[in-house]
Protein backbone atom coordinates (compact mmCIF):
# COMPACT_ATOMS: atom_id res chain seq x y z
CA UNK A 1 0.00 0.00 0.00
CA UNK A 2 1.17 3.03 -0.86
CA UNK A 3 1.12 6.12 2.12
CA UNK A 4 -1.72 7.74 3.28
CA UNK A 5 -3.06 10.57 1.48
CA UNK A 6 -5.35 13.44 2.48
CA UNK A 7 -8.61 13.45 0.87
CA UNK A 8 -10.59 15.97 -0.74
CA UNK A 9 -14.39 16.45 -1.45
CA UNK A 10 -14.85 15.65 -5.35
CA UNK A 11 -17.91 17.49 -7.53
CA UNK A 12 -19.91 14.76 -8.53
CA UNK A 13 -22.05 16.92 -11.35
CA UNK A 14 -19.45 16.50 -14.71
CA UNK A 15 -19.82 19.91 -16.30
CA UNK A 16 -21.19 19.79 -19.78
CA UNK A 17 -18.60 22.23 -20.86
CA UNK A 18 -14.97 23.75 -19.70
CA UNK A 19 -12.55 25.84 -20.96
CA UNK A 20 -9.52 23.16 -20.33
CA UNK A 21 -9.89 19.71 -18.71
CA UNK A 22 -6.74 18.23 -16.59
CA UNK A 23 -6.30 14.76 -16.96
CA UNK A 24 -4.08 13.76 -14.29
CA UNK A 25 -4.50 14.87 -10.23
CA UNK A 26 -0.95 15.02 -9.39
CA UNK A 27 0.82 17.53 -8.35
CA UNK A 28 1.61 18.90 -12.26
CA UNK A 29 -2.22 18.64 -12.69
CA UNK A 30 -3.47 20.21 -9.70
CA UNK A 31 -0.93 22.71 -10.08
CA UNK A 32 -2.37 23.80 -13.86
CA UNK A 33 -6.00 23.82 -12.79
CA UNK A 34 -4.99 26.14 -9.59
CA UNK A 35 -3.17 28.36 -11.91
CA UNK A 36 -6.22 28.65 -14.48
CA UNK A 37 -8.87 28.81 -12.06
CA UNK A 38 -6.95 31.44 -10.35
CA UNK A 39 -6.74 33.63 -13.94
CA UNK A 40 -10.84 33.31 -14.27
CA UNK A 41 -10.74 30.23 -16.72
CA UNK A 42 -13.29 27.38 -16.59
CA UNK A 43 -11.39 24.04 -16.11
CA UNK A 44 -12.58 20.47 -14.50
CA UNK A 45 -9.95 18.34 -13.61
CA UNK A 46 -10.50 14.48 -14.07
CA UNK A 47 -8.72 11.86 -12.04
CA UNK A 48 -8.82 8.06 -12.48
CA UNK A 49 -8.26 7.37 -8.93
CA UNK A 50 -7.80 9.57 -6.35
CA UNK A 51 -5.59 12.93 -6.24
CA UNK A 52 -2.05 12.44 -5.65
CA UNK A 53 -2.77 8.68 -5.61
CA UNK A 54 0.60 7.56 -7.44
CA UNK A 55 4.04 9.75 -7.69
CA UNK A 56 2.95 12.84 -6.83
CA UNK A 57 2.50 11.05 -3.56
CA UNK A 58 4.97 8.57 -3.00
CA UNK A 59 8.40 10.46 -4.18
CA UNK A 60 11.17 11.75 -1.47
CA UNK A 61 10.03 15.10 -0.70
CA UNK A 62 12.31 17.63 -2.19
CA UNK A 63 12.07 20.82 -3.69
CA UNK A 64 15.67 21.03 -4.81
CA UNK A 65 17.22 23.43 -7.36
CA UNK A 66 20.15 21.78 -6.73
CA UNK A 67 21.46 19.32 -9.26
CA UNK A 68 19.02 19.95 -11.86
CA UNK A 69 19.62 20.06 -15.60
CA UNK A 70 20.87 23.24 -16.83
CA UNK A 71 17.37 23.18 -19.22
CA UNK A 72 14.88 22.96 -15.68
CA UNK A 73 16.73 25.69 -13.95
CA UNK A 74 14.68 28.89 -15.09
CA UNK A 75 11.46 26.53 -14.23
CA UNK A 76 13.32 25.39 -10.87
CA UNK A 77 13.66 29.25 -9.68
CA UNK A 78 10.20 29.95 -10.49
CA UNK A 79 8.59 26.97 -8.44
CA UNK A 80 10.67 27.47 -5.83
CA UNK A 81 9.07 31.67 -5.74
CA UNK A 82 5.97 29.39 -5.66
CA UNK A 83 6.64 27.36 -3.25
CA UNK A 84 7.99 30.01 -1.06
CA UNK A 85 4.65 31.70 -0.60
CA UNK A 86 2.14 28.23 -1.30
CA UNK A 87 0.48 28.14 1.72
CA UNK A 88 0.29 31.68 1.98
CA UNK A 89 -1.87 32.05 -1.07
CA UNK A 90 -3.98 28.57 -1.02
CA UNK A 91 -4.69 29.08 3.02
CA UNK A 92 -3.39 25.44 3.52
CA UNK A 93 -0.57 23.45 4.72
CA UNK A 94 1.50 21.36 2.24
CA UNK A 95 4.68 20.64 4.71
CA UNK A 96 7.21 23.14 2.60
CA UNK A 97 10.02 24.17 4.24
CA UNK A 98 13.06 25.65 3.44
CA UNK A 99 15.32 22.89 5.32
CA UNK A 100 18.76 23.34 2.61
CA UNK A 101 19.80 20.29 0.11
CA UNK A 102 23.00 18.54 0.21
CA UNK A 103 24.57 16.51 -2.07
CA UNK A 104 27.85 14.54 -0.63
CA UNK A 105 31.06 14.64 -2.52
CA UNK A 106 32.67 10.47 -1.17
CA UNK A 107 35.58 11.51 -3.56
CA UNK A 108 37.74 13.97 -6.16
CA UNK A 109 35.29 13.09 -9.07
CA UNK A 110 32.30 13.78 -6.85
CA UNK A 111 33.90 17.29 -6.39
CA UNK A 112 34.80 17.99 -9.45
CA UNK A 113 31.21 17.77 -10.97
CA UNK A 114 29.81 19.58 -8.12
CA UNK A 115 32.04 22.32 -9.37
CA UNK A 116 31.71 22.20 -12.53
CA UNK A 117 27.35 21.95 -11.95
CA UNK A 118 28.01 25.53 -9.49
CA UNK A 119 29.63 27.25 -12.58
CA UNK A 120 26.65 26.75 -14.83
CA UNK A 121 24.16 27.51 -11.88
CA UNK A 122 25.68 30.66 -10.80
CA UNK A 123 24.06 32.72 -13.49
CA UNK A 124 20.59 31.99 -11.43
CA UNK A 125 22.31 33.03 -8.24
CA UNK A 126 20.53 30.26 -6.11
CA UNK A 127 23.24 30.28 -3.42
CA UNK A 128 24.82 27.09 -4.05
CA UNK A 129 28.23 26.42 -2.09
CA UNK A 130 31.03 24.09 -1.88
CA UNK A 131 31.31 22.94 2.09
CA UNK A 132 34.41 21.16 3.95
CA UNK A 133 34.90 20.76 7.50
CA UNK A 134 33.57 22.19 9.89
CA UNK A 135 30.42 23.70 8.01
CA UNK A 136 29.95 19.82 6.25
CA UNK A 137 29.65 18.42 9.86
CA UNK A 138 27.40 20.87 11.00
CA UNK A 139 25.01 19.89 8.24
CA UNK A 140 25.41 15.95 9.32
CA UNK A 141 25.26 16.21 12.82
CA UNK A 142 26.16 12.97 14.54
CA UNK A 143 27.13 11.14 11.55
CA UNK A 144 30.07 8.67 12.40
CA UNK A 145 32.32 9.34 8.66
CA UNK A 146 34.05 12.31 7.32
CA UNK A 147 33.21 13.46 4.18
CA UNK A 148 35.32 15.83 2.03
CA UNK A 149 33.18 17.93 0.49
CA UNK A 150 29.11 18.80 -0.16
CA UNK A 151 27.42 20.92 -2.57
CA UNK A 152 24.86 22.56 -0.18
CA UNK A 153 21.99 24.75 -1.43
CA UNK A 154 20.53 26.77 1.85
CA UNK A 155 17.70 28.19 0.12
CA UNK A 156 16.25 24.93 -1.14
CA UNK A 157 13.74 22.73 0.54
CA UNK A 158 11.14 20.19 1.20
CA UNK A 159 7.12 19.85 1.34
CA UNK A 160 4.70 16.99 2.43
CA UNK A 161 3.72 14.63 -0.90
CA UNK A 162 0.77 13.34 0.64
CA UNK A 163 -0.36 16.85 1.47
CA UNK A 164 0.91 19.26 -1.15
CA UNK A 165 -1.14 18.33 -4.49
CA UNK A 166 -4.29 17.86 -2.09
CA UNK A 167 -4.00 21.42 -0.93
CA UNK A 168 -3.73 22.28 -4.17
CA UNK A 169 -6.99 20.71 -5.82
CA UNK A 170 -8.75 22.04 -2.79
CA UNK A 171 -7.56 25.79 -3.41
CA UNK A 172 -8.43 25.20 -7.48
CA UNK A 173 -12.45 23.89 -6.06
CA UNK A 174 -12.21 27.28 -4.26
CA UNK A 175 -11.05 29.36 -7.26
CA UNK A 176 -14.22 27.55 -9.25
CA UNK A 177 -12.05 24.38 -10.98
CA UNK A 178 -14.33 21.11 -10.40
CA UNK A 179 -12.13 18.25 -9.53
CA UNK A 180 -13.34 15.02 -10.51
CA UNK A 181 -12.19 11.41 -8.33
CA UNK A 182 -12.39 7.90 -10.33
CA UNK A 183 -13.59 9.80 -13.26
CA UNK A 184 -11.06 8.40 -16.12
CA UNK A 185 -10.54 9.56 -19.39
CA UNK A 186 -11.26 6.91 -21.86
CA UNK A 187 -10.17 9.51 -25.01
CA UNK A 188 -10.67 12.66 -26.86
CA UNK A 189 -13.02 13.95 -29.55
CA UNK A 190 -12.04 16.12 -32.51
CA UNK A 191 -13.80 18.86 -34.76
CA UNK A 192 -12.01 20.18 -37.51
CA UNK A 193 -8.56 18.69 -36.66
CA UNK A 194 -8.44 19.79 -33.05
CA UNK A 195 -9.41 18.43 -29.61
CA UNK A 196 -12.92 19.50 -28.85
CA UNK A 197 -14.27 17.10 -26.12
CA UNK A 198 -13.01 14.71 -23.73
CA UNK A 199 -14.95 11.24 -23.23
CA UNK A 200 -15.27 9.98 -19.56
CA UNK A 201 -16.32 7.09 -17.83
CA UNK A 202 -19.09 9.36 -17.06
CA UNK A 203 -19.56 11.40 -19.77
CA UNK A 204 -18.56 13.86 -22.11
CA UNK A 205 -17.08 17.52 -21.73
CA UNK A 206 -17.01 19.99 -24.25
CA UNK A 207 -13.18 22.06 -24.17
CA UNK A 208 -11.48 24.10 -25.95
CA UNK A 209 -8.12 22.57 -24.55
CA UNK A 210 -6.82 19.78 -22.75
CA UNK A 211 -3.98 19.27 -20.49
CA UNK A 212 -2.19 15.91 -20.10
CA UNK A 213 -0.76 15.59 -16.56
CA UNK A 214 -1.27 11.70 -16.58
CA UNK A 215 2.78 10.67 -15.26
CA UNK A 216 3.52 6.76 -15.85
CA UNK A 217 0.17 6.52 -18.08
CA UNK A 218 1.09 9.36 -20.72
CA UNK A 219 2.25 7.39 -22.91
CA UNK A 220 -0.26 5.08 -23.34
CA UNK A 221 -2.98 7.94 -23.55
CA UNK A 222 -0.57 9.70 -26.15
CA UNK A 223 -0.14 6.30 -27.83
CA UNK A 224 -4.17 5.79 -28.32
CA UNK A 225 -4.33 9.28 -29.86
CA UNK A 226 -1.32 8.37 -32.14
CA UNK A 227 1.37 10.25 -30.94
CA UNK A 228 4.67 8.92 -30.11
CA UNK A 229 5.99 9.75 -27.05
CA UNK A 230 9.47 8.23 -25.86
CA UNK A 231 8.59 7.22 -22.05
CA UNK A 232 9.38 4.49 -19.69
CA UNK A 233 8.44 3.58 -16.16
CA UNK A 234 10.75 3.19 -13.28
CA UNK A 235 10.19 1.36 -10.03
CA UNK A 236 11.39 3.67 -6.93
CA UNK A 237 10.89 2.09 -3.70
CA UNK A 238 10.79 4.23 -0.20
CA UNK A 239 10.63 3.57 3.09
CA UNK A 240 9.53 6.23 6.45
CA UNK A 241 10.77 5.76 9.68
CA UNK A 242 9.58 6.57 13.34
CA UNK A 243 10.36 10.23 14.89
CA UNK A 244 14.40 10.67 15.46
CA UNK A 245 15.42 13.38 18.22
CA UNK A 246 18.21 15.84 16.98
CA UNK A 247 18.73 14.20 13.10
CA UNK A 248 19.84 16.07 10.45
CA UNK A 249 17.96 18.77 9.26
CA UNK A 250 18.89 19.42 5.29
CA UNK A 251 17.62 16.78 2.60
CA UNK A 252 20.83 15.13 1.10
CA UNK A 253 22.14 12.66 -1.13
CA UNK A 254 24.78 10.13 -1.27
CA UNK A 255 25.29 6.82 -3.48
CA UNK A 256 23.46 4.51 -1.28
CA UNK A 257 21.44 6.65 0.75
CA UNK A 258 18.71 9.49 -0.11
CA UNK A 259 16.85 11.31 2.77
CA UNK A 260 14.52 13.72 3.95
CA UNK A 261 12.91 14.90 7.47
CA UNK A 262 9.50 14.65 7.42
CA UNK A 263 7.03 16.95 9.43
CA UNK A 264 6.21 13.89 11.89
CA UNK A 265 9.65 13.95 13.16
CA UNK A 266 10.70 10.65 11.37
CA UNK A 267 12.16 10.55 7.94
CA UNK A 268 11.73 9.87 4.37
CA UNK A 269 14.68 7.37 3.13
CA UNK A 270 15.45 5.55 -0.14
CA UNK A 271 18.73 4.29 -1.90
CA UNK A 272 20.30 6.93 -3.59
CA UNK A 273 20.10 5.02 -7.14
CA UNK A 274 17.92 2.34 -6.33
CA UNK A 275 15.77 2.12 -9.15
CA UNK A 276 14.22 -1.01 -11.45
CA UNK A 277 13.01 -0.61 -14.72
CA UNK A 278 10.37 -3.35 -15.39
CA UNK A 279 10.47 -4.80 -19.16
CA UNK A 280 7.47 -3.39 -21.10
CA UNK A 281 7.07 -3.30 -24.93
CA UNK A 282 7.92 0.08 -25.32
CA UNK A 283 11.45 -1.11 -24.08
CA UNK A 284 11.73 -2.22 -27.54
CA UNK A 285 9.66 0.43 -29.12
CA UNK A 286 11.68 3.26 -27.68
CA UNK A 287 15.05 1.30 -27.49
CA UNK A 288 16.41 3.96 -30.08
CA UNK A 289 15.44 7.02 -27.74
CA UNK A 290 16.88 5.09 -24.74
CA UNK A 291 20.34 3.52 -25.78
CA UNK A 292 22.41 6.77 -24.82
CA UNK A 293 21.31 6.52 -21.49
CA UNK A 294 21.12 2.52 -21.22
CA UNK A 295 24.84 3.06 -22.65
CA UNK A 296 25.64 5.67 -19.49
CA UNK A 297 23.97 3.92 -16.49
CA UNK A 298 24.99 0.34 -17.55
CA UNK A 299 22.48 -2.55 -17.42
CA UNK A 300 23.52 -2.73 -13.65
CA UNK A 301 22.39 0.26 -12.53
CA UNK A 302 19.12 -0.30 -15.02
CA UNK A 303 18.52 -3.24 -13.23
CA UNK A 304 15.87 -4.52 -16.20
CA UNK A 305 13.31 -6.78 -14.54
CA UNK A 306 9.83 -8.31 -15.70
CA UNK A 307 7.43 -8.12 -13.19
CA UNK A 308 3.88 -7.64 -12.73
CA UNK A 309 3.39 -4.35 -14.75
CA UNK A 310 5.38 -6.34 -18.00
CA UNK A 311 2.80 -8.76 -17.64
CA UNK A 312 -0.12 -5.94 -17.50
CA UNK A 313 1.45 -3.95 -20.51
CA UNK A 314 2.39 -7.00 -22.78
CA UNK A 315 -1.48 -7.92 -22.45
CA UNK A 316 -2.81 -4.11 -23.03
CA UNK A 317 -4.04 -2.67 -26.12
CA UNK A 318 -2.84 0.65 -26.83
CA UNK A 319 -6.22 1.79 -28.85
CA UNK A 320 -9.84 1.26 -27.48
CA UNK A 321 -13.46 2.06 -28.06
CA UNK A 322 -14.30 5.39 -25.76
CA UNK A 323 -18.27 3.69 -25.47
CA UNK A 324 -16.31 0.49 -23.11
CA UNK A 325 -13.87 -0.02 -20.36
CA UNK A 326 -10.37 1.88 -21.01
CA UNK A 327 -7.50 0.10 -19.21
CA UNK A 328 -7.45 3.33 -16.98
CA UNK A 329 -10.44 2.19 -15.52
CA UNK A 330 -8.65 -1.53 -15.16
CA UNK A 331 -6.00 0.31 -13.14
CA UNK A 332 -7.33 3.10 -11.09
CA UNK A 333 -3.74 3.17 -9.06
CA UNK A 334 -0.21 2.24 -9.88
CA UNK A 335 0.77 0.46 -6.16
CA UNK A 336 3.56 -1.56 -6.81
CA UNK A 337 4.99 -3.31 -4.11
CA UNK A 338 8.57 -2.12 -3.36
CA UNK A 339 12.06 -3.56 -3.39
CA UNK A 340 12.33 -4.15 0.00
CA UNK A 341 16.47 -5.33 -0.79
CA UNK A 342 16.98 -1.71 -2.17
CA UNK A 343 15.24 -0.07 1.44
CA UNK A 344 17.03 -2.67 3.38
CA UNK A 345 20.45 -1.46 1.57
CA UNK A 346 19.54 1.82 2.21
CA UNK A 347 18.17 1.71 5.92
CA UNK A 348 21.29 -0.05 6.59
CA UNK A 349 24.17 2.70 5.27
CA UNK A 350 21.29 5.06 7.39
CA UNK A 351 21.95 3.44 10.65
CA UNK A 352 25.85 2.93 9.70
CA UNK A 353 26.08 6.23 9.18
CA UNK A 354 24.03 7.94 11.91
CA UNK A 355 23.96 5.93 15.06
CA UNK A 356 20.80 7.75 16.43
CA UNK A 357 18.71 5.74 13.85
CA UNK A 358 19.97 2.30 14.44
CA UNK A 359 16.84 1.49 17.23
CA UNK A 360 14.43 3.50 15.17
CA UNK A 361 11.77 0.97 13.46
CA UNK A 362 10.89 1.42 10.09
CA UNK A 363 7.15 2.53 10.16
CA UNK A 364 5.84 1.96 6.49
CA UNK A 365 8.03 0.40 2.86
CA UNK A 366 5.81 1.61 -0.47
CA UNK A 367 6.89 1.52 -4.46
CA UNK A 368 6.08 4.34 -7.00
CA UNK A 369 6.51 4.60 -10.70
CA UNK A 370 8.32 7.44 -12.17
CA UNK A 371 7.77 8.47 -15.49
CA UNK A 372 11.20 9.18 -17.34
CA UNK A 373 12.05 10.05 -20.40
CA UNK A 374 15.32 8.99 -22.51
CA UNK A 375 17.10 12.55 -21.67
CA UNK A 376 15.76 12.87 -18.11
CA UNK A 377 14.07 16.13 -18.94
CA UNK A 378 10.20 16.61 -18.98
CA UNK A 379 7.89 17.09 -21.86
CA UNK A 380 5.80 20.47 -20.73
CA UNK A 381 4.25 21.64 -24.40
CA UNK A 382 1.98 21.39 -27.58
CA UNK A 383 1.04 18.08 -29.51
CA UNK A 384 1.50 18.95 -32.79
CA UNK A 385 -0.38 16.20 -34.05
CA UNK A 386 -3.97 17.10 -32.33
CA UNK A 387 -4.19 21.23 -31.97
CA UNK A 388 -5.34 21.74 -28.50
CA UNK A 389 -4.13 19.08 -26.91
CA UNK A 390 -0.54 20.10 -24.49
CA UNK A 391 1.35 17.08 -22.98
CA UNK A 392 3.17 17.75 -19.49
CA UNK A 393 4.55 14.80 -18.67
CA UNK A 394 8.33 12.64 -18.19
CA UNK A 395 9.29 14.80 -14.83
CA UNK A 396 11.94 11.89 -14.46
CA UNK A 397 11.72 11.40 -10.46
CA UNK A 398 12.13 15.36 -10.25
CA UNK A 399 8.77 16.61 -10.67
CA UNK A 400 7.44 16.90 -7.48
CA UNK A 401 9.52 20.47 -6.80
CA UNK A 402 9.48 21.55 -10.39
CA UNK A 403 5.08 21.16 -10.14
CA UNK A 404 3.93 24.25 -9.32
CA UNK A 405 6.10 26.23 -12.07
CA UNK A 406 5.38 22.77 -14.48
CA UNK A 407 1.78 23.26 -13.87
CA UNK A 408 2.25 27.31 -14.33
CA UNK A 409 3.57 26.90 -17.45
CA UNK A 410 1.07 24.19 -19.06
CA UNK A 411 -1.70 26.88 -18.34
CA UNK A 412 0.19 29.31 -20.26
CA UNK A 413 0.89 27.09 -23.56
CA UNK A 414 -2.70 25.94 -23.17
CA UNK A 415 -4.40 29.17 -23.52
CA UNK A 416 -2.13 30.73 -25.54
CA UNK A 417 -0.48 33.16 -23.57
CA UNK A 418 3.09 34.22 -23.19
CA UNK A 419 5.29 31.24 -21.54
CA UNK A 420 7.14 32.63 -18.39
CA UNK A 421 9.87 30.63 -19.56
CA UNK A 422 10.79 29.04 -22.76
CA UNK A 423 9.66 25.89 -23.44
CA UNK A 424 11.84 24.98 -26.62
CA UNK A 425 14.08 22.56 -24.87
CA UNK A 426 10.79 20.50 -23.06
CA UNK A 427 8.94 20.14 -26.91
CA UNK A 428 7.79 16.68 -27.17
CA UNK A 429 8.73 16.16 -30.74
CA UNK A 430 12.62 16.45 -30.23
CA UNK A 431 13.69 13.02 -30.09
CA UNK A 432 12.21 12.83 -34.08
CA UNK A 433 12.73 16.45 -35.44
CA UNK A 434 16.66 15.24 -35.81
CA UNK A 435 17.93 16.80 -32.50
CA UNK A 436 21.03 14.87 -30.25
CA UNK A 437 19.62 13.26 -27.91
CA UNK A 438 21.47 15.28 -24.42
CA UNK A 439 21.71 13.42 -21.20
CA UNK A 440 20.15 15.44 -18.49
CA UNK A 441 22.57 16.06 -15.10
CA UNK A 442 24.01 13.12 -13.18
CA UNK A 443 23.60 14.94 -9.94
Amino acid sequence: MGPYVDSITYDEVLPGRASVVVIGGGIIGTSAAYTLASRGVSVALCEKGHIAGEQSSRNWGWVRQAGRDPREMPLIVESLRLWRGLDRQIGAETGFRECGVLYVAEDEGDERGFSDWMDMAAPFQIGARLVRGAEMDALMPGASQKFRSGLHVPSDGRAEPQKAAPAIARAAQEKGATIHGHCAVRGLERTGGRVSAVVTERGRIACDAVILAGGAWSGLFCASLGIRLPQLKVLSSVLRTGPVDNGPGPCTWMGEIGYRKRADGGYTIAHGTGHVTPIVPDSFRYLKEFWPNIKREGIGGIRPRFNALSRFEFTTPRTWSLDRESPFEQVRVLDPAPNKRLNGIAMEAMRKLYPAFRDVPVVQEWGGYIDVTPDIVPYIGAADELPGLVVATGFSGHGFGIGPGAGKLAADIAMGDTPFVDPTDFRLTRFRDGSPIVLGAEL
